[in-house]
């Protein structure tokens, strides 16, 4: 049965060529690129700068430096991936993305430059060359935001924008393809309360879905929104269980709850070492990179000692005399991280920082194709919602905002191919069939613990099983009244089972996806597995499919 959000009857419309949900790297990229296909409306759940984009603090990665190549870069984030990324899709990342950072560049983003003019370049976990770009030390993503954004603001009567909206369910033609979206304005004006926005493609960007579990390095606003209304709308959502956690999140103590301080793993690569309570750097011998290994590899080595030593959290040595960090260092290379030490009361060139891994990114979402195009005919996905393989089972270091730049670039181009000529808007009631869906807004704290608890870093059936009980206990929670909070409940809700589903059935342990009971990778496991809601049921339905993307069936720009 499909399903969407219970929701007041639309009281307003708005329309649009193109319509892209979200503000980050890949839906301001997409903004700009769609403009070839006519107007665009660009939907914001906050402000334009609140996405996920400004928090990048370690950059992004190109293959611009002497000696470096896109083959090179293809190798290490083919590594990282485990066995299971989409090698088309990664060529294409690596040979498009030097080209993409300097359309960036052109655009007026500012990068640290050496002392001859050329871009710096640092290395993180998993690259083998410097290769990461980066901007204001560790303000690479506020800077790559603020440019985007004042390009934004340059397409005058191009790009119309509508902030501070949570897009609630997609519009589908009698064929079954995106004609909009329904999304709610939190605020007071022309447009305010729930309304249709009706298009002839649709573009999610929505970013990540960090709220599912208790500590995050994801703002507030990122509950999947997008991933869950391409869901509920039939669309296919897969790698859901390959959730990377950051190995070095400040650990503000064993209570603390959402957002919390990113320590980037460029600072580890300038040299800080990983110790534990008694300073043993406990990296070295676990891998050749020691603390430089890949993120799911930092993360479950940080697991481990903690489980040995019975310590809360490990410490992040950065300090004066350790490589080339002193305090003038501290302030030229990481002043975001420094002030967040700061404020914490860390001196980092004095003290250690206490670390522990939290959830960092999903490498999983709406299934595309090398073109962005989703199971659905024109819903289309970019950045952190989509699943373009890229990543794989552990995202190499820097590559995701490459990734945003270089596929919403390509979905640009295949809008440019031509959208249908549509004479009226679809009908916003829903048709018969149609499932509404609600959760009390409880449920979202409830999601985040049991999510925490049993399907986090370590996984095996016994949590698993639990976990997926306890959402379906859940799932009986519903609410009549709908609002902002039942709302984001609901989608995460939704996100978190089919998250359950996948990493109960992959029986395994590969990159970002870490089961205690299977702690093998194998063959019959290089595969991709994808969700869709049953459209008889309602259910979750989960299958296997090959690695490599072929084009969507039956899918046309």
């Amino acid at each position: 049965m499909v399903q969407r959000l219970r929701a007041p009857r639309p009281g307003w419309r708005a329309y649009a060529d193109t319509v892209v949900v979200g503000s980050g790297v890949a839906g301001i990229t997409a903004a700009l690129a769609a403009r070839q296909a006519g107007s665009v409306l660009l939907v914001t759940k906050a402000r334009l700068k609140d996405g996920s984009t400004r928090w990048a603090q370690g950059g992004i990665a190109a293959a611009l430096g002497v000696g470096d190549s896109p083959e090179a870069h293809m190798r290490d984030t083919l590594v990282a991936g485990a066995g299971v990324c989409d090698e088309d899709a990664v060529r294409i990342l690596v040979t498009e993305g030097p080209a993409a950072v300097r359309r960036l560049i052109a655009l007026g983003a500012e990068f640290d430059k050496t002392a001859d003019g050329s871009i710096a370049l640092g290395r993180e976990g998993g690259h083998l060359a410097d290769r990461i770009a980066h901007a204001g030390g560790d303000a690479t993503g506020k800077e790559i935001s603020r440019a985007l954004i004042a390009a934004l603001e340059h397409t005058i009567g191009e790009v119309e924008v509508i902030d501070h909206a949570l897009v609630l369910d997609l519009l589908k033609d009698a064929d079954g393809g995106a004609a909009g979206v329904t999304v709610h304005v939190m605020g007071e004006g022309a447009r305010d309360g729930v309304g249709a926005v009706h298009a002839k493609a649709v573009v999610l960007a929505t970013g990540g879905m960090g709220q599912v579990f208790d500590a995050t390095t994801n703002p507030s606003v990122a509950t999947g929104d997008g991933v869950a209304m391409a869901l509920r709308a039939g669309a296919e959502v897969a790698d859901l269980e390959f959730v990377q956690f950051h190995p070095t999140v400040m650990w503000l103590g064993g209570a603390a709850r959402g957002q919390q301080p990113l320590i980037s793993e460029a600072v580890r690569g300038e040299g800080a070492h990983l110790v534990d309570g008694s300073g043993v750097r406990f990296m070295v011998g676990r891998h050749p990179l020691a603390e430089l290994a890949p993120r799911d590899v930092v993360a479950k080595g940080i697991m481990r000692r903690m489980a040995e030593t019975g310590e809360p959290h490990m410490w992040l040595d950065a300090r004066t005399g350790v490589a080339e960090f002193s305090e003038e260092f501290w302030q030229h290379r990481f002043p975001t991280i420094l002030e967040s030490c700061l404020k914490h009361g860390i001196d980092p060139a004095r003290d250690l920082i206490p670390v522990a891994p939290a959830e960092h990114y999903a490498s999983g979402g709406v299934r595309t194709d090398i073109w962005g195009r989703t199971s659905i005919p024109r819903l289309y996905a970019c950045g952190e919602a989509a699943c373009t393989g890229v990543h794989g089972a552990n995202r190499l270091a820097s590559n995701s905002l490459l990734e945003g730049l270089v596929f919403a670039e390509r979905i640009g181009a295949d809008l440019a191919k031509g959208l249908p000529w549509t004479e009226t808007p679809v009908p916003v009631e829903a048709p018969e069939g149609v499932q509404d869906v609600l959760l009390e807004p409880s449920v979202m704290a409830e999601v985040q613990h049991t999510m925490t608890a049993g399907a986090g870093v370590l996984r095996s059936a016994e949590s698993l099983d639990r976990t997926a009980d306890e959402l379906e206990r859940l799932a009986a929670r519903t609410a009549d009244e709908p609002h902002l909070e039942a709302w984001e409940a609901t989608n995460l809700h939704l996100l978190a089972s089919a998250l359950v589903k996948g990493a109960a059935l992959r029986n395994e342990t590969r990159g970002s996806h870490w089961r205690e009971d299977f702690p093998d990778s194998a063959d019959r496991w290089l595969v991709r597995l994808a969700h869709r809601l049953d459209p008889v049921t309602g259910r979750l339905v989960t299958e296997k499919q090959p690695l490599r993307s072929a084009e969507m069936d039956g899918v046309k720009p």
